[in-house]
């Protein structure tokens, strides 16, 4: 016979210690001023840039429309307009190996077409890097193409800050990647409430260019969250969690009993305190990504625990007359391998992630590893010994009747 073993004996411990967690995230919130909000709760501006040095520019004097595009395999310019013939000239990497190969292919192929070379000719073509500033559709007006050098001297997030104090505003700069790799993610608060940038991108980069060289900057993307926009979303993020929490109240009322829906609930309300906490006082950035975490880990958590209390509706039909926290401890000891199996096959896929990846995904791996660990905590002591305190409240209401039954009436 399987030995059971005796969840219930921890069940007190472990509600001081879930009590004194969610008492640390209240107070960490209340004393930390609330969450490290990223871009995406507060109006401002977001850039993600690379520190590159400009490869070549290509300027456009021939007839119609010209436009650069480029994907992982080669570049490709666009010739199309009224009056000239459609076309598309192809410059595949794996053929224009070098800038100096690219610049006589240019000059070759597409009349019209002229490139400053900055770098040097022998630089590999698979360097280069694209730029989101400035306008791919060519014209009198260089368009600059960038490259970097994996050779290249590394930047530190403390280069990056210091070169931006200049702007006088609350920068953060989040390190994208490895430091060889010089890709960086700016965030800058807007202060005026309003629907414009106080900073605009050409400040920025303006900035950074005169701390690390002209043209060295290529800005891979810029995005702008105003105020009434973040306010939406913090507003529909609060809504979000509470309509998830309803929805589950109401399916394991339906699928249980009233307490185990109660207990379902509070088990997630403890997982959702425990991921505050955590985040509150490691300062996490608050971003949509984590509110993603957050229900995650509600939707694993919830999934276990219902799992665990079917199996404690089954046993208590077969064992009628069993103490219920003996059915209680039959039902996690036999669920228990179970647990552990999916938890350990899920977390391996997610320490994984977490090692592999890098700004907003690393964070929310980590949320999710620590929020599978709370899931699991949750499932077997709190929920659980939420069922077992009912219970036991339910049975100590029906000795008080029936010792103050009158003599000789039936039970």
């Amino acid at each position: 016979m399987k030995r059971i073993i005796r969840f219930s004996r921890f069940f007190l411990p472990a509600a001081v210690i879930s009590v004194l967690i969610a008492v640390t995230g209240i107070s960490g919130y209340i004393a930390k001023g609330g969450f490290n909000l990223g871009i995406d709760f507060r109006a401002g501006l977001i850039q993600e840039l690379q520190f590159a040095p400009t490869a070549f520019s290509l300027t456009w004097s021939g007839r119609g429309n010209a436009r650069l595009s480029f994907d992982r395999n080669g570049l490709y310019i666009v010739i199309s307009g009224a009056g000239v013939e459609g076309r598309t000239y192809s410059f595949p990497y794996a053929e224009y190996r070098t800038l100096g190969a690219l610049a006589q292919g240019f000059g070759f192929q597409v009349e019209g077409l002229n490139i400053n070379l900055n770098a040097r000719p022998e630089v590999d073509s698979r360097w280069l890097v694209f730029s989101t500033q400035g306008n791919s559709s060519l014209g009198s007006s260089p368009y600059a193409v960038h490259y970097l050098d994996p050779q290249s001297e590394p930047i530190s997030v403390a280069q990056v800050r210091v070169a931006l104090t200049s702007l006088g505003q609350a920068v953060s700069v989040q390190n994208m990647g490895q430091p060889s790799d010089r890709h960086f993610m700016i965030r800058i608060e807007d202060r005026n409430n309003e629907e414009v940038s106080g900073v605009p991108v050409e400040q920025i980069v303006s900035v950074l260019e005169g701390g690390f060289g002209s043209g060295e900057i290529a800005v891979l993307r810029s995005d702008y969250v105003g105020s009434r926009f973040s306010k939406d979303l913090t507003d529909q993020a609060g809504i979000l969690l509470a309509l998830t929490l309803l929805l589950i109240l109401i399916y394991a009322s339906i699928r249980f009993k009233p307490q185990y829906a109660f207990g379902a609930v509070i088990a997630i309300i403890h997982d959702a305190l425990v991921i505050v906490a955590f985040i509150v006082w490691t300062r996490m950035e608050f971003t949509t990504t984590t509110i993603a975490a957050i229900l995650t880990i509600l939707g694993y958590s919830i999934n276990d625990t219902i799992v665990v209390f079917d199996r404690i509706r089954e046993n208590r039909r077969i064992r009628p007359d069993d103490v219920f926290v003996d059915v209680l401890n039959r039902a996690l000891t036999e669920t228990l391998s179970r647990t552990i199996i999916t938890t350990v096959t899920t977390m391996l896929a997610v320490i994984f992630l977490f090692i592999f990846s890098s700004g907003s995904m690393r964070d929310f791996a980590l949320a999710l590893l620590v929020g599978m660990v709370s899931g699991v905590f949750s499932t077997i002591f709190i929920a659980s010994g939420f069922l077992n305190f009912w219970e036991t409240q339910k049975n100590r209401r029906e000795k008080r009747k029936l010792m103050g039954a009158p003599a000789g009436a039936k039970a």
